[in-house]
């Protein structure tokens, strides 16, 4: 398997996997985005944050990004962390070795705390966010309505960088030198 950054031209590969999660509470669209919004989304949140595609042999088989998860300048310094998998790469490890690597990532970028909003009940992710080191935070409760039923969602929330001193803002990811960032993709980082 290679994980690498997503491109652009990923979109389609990408929804097919996303298209697994469209009609589950996982995901809170209705509707399958096209292509090329998609292919914005991986451009705008590639600009700042990671973006992360997983593939085998040519075939992307997971993703994972880190995103602004509130709008105010106070809160730059965190990141919110969304993963989908192909169905048959469940529960094999990708998803602790994704989102371990967004973690190192985020860290060389300044961010202190990632966030994990899971719908609930999603055994598979709140194992993923409890094994790696999140504690729950709490519910918010019927905070959405899909498939005729409201749902609960549960936010999780790891520190993942030090909280001394005065922070310098959030490097953006394209200014994170190729070498560190190549090391991190290899497996070669740090140990988060």
């Amino acid at each position: 398997m290679e994980i690498r950054f997503a491109r652009e031209t990923d979109s389609r590969q990408l929804l097919e996997i996303y298209r697994q999660y469209i009609d589950t509470t996982v995901t809170f669209e209705y509707v399958l985005p096209t292509e090329e919004e998609f292919a914005g989304r991986i451009r705008e949140i590639g600009g700042e944050y990671p973006y992360l595609v997983c593939e085998e042999g040519g075939r992307a088989v997971g993703y994972a990004y880190a995103h602004k998860p509130f709008e105010r300048a106070a809160y730059q310094w965190d990141a919110e962390l969304s993963i989908y998998l192909d169905r048959e790469y469940r529960g094999d490890g990708l998803g602790r070795r994704l989102y371990g690597m967004l973690m190192e990532i985020l860290k060389l970028q300044g961010v202190r705390n990632v966030y994990g909003c899971v719908t609930i009940p999603n055994p598979r992710s709140e194992r993923l966010h409890g094994s790696m080191g999140f504690e729950k935070l709490g519910t918010f409760h019927h905070t959405g309505c899909k498939n005729g039923r409201w749902v609960d969602v549960a936010w999780y929330e790891r520190q993942i960088g030090s909280l001394d001193g005065d922070p310098r803002p959030v490097t953006p990811i394209g200014e994170i030198e190729e070498d560190k960032l190549r090391e991190i993709l290899r497996g070669e980082g740090g140990t988060l």
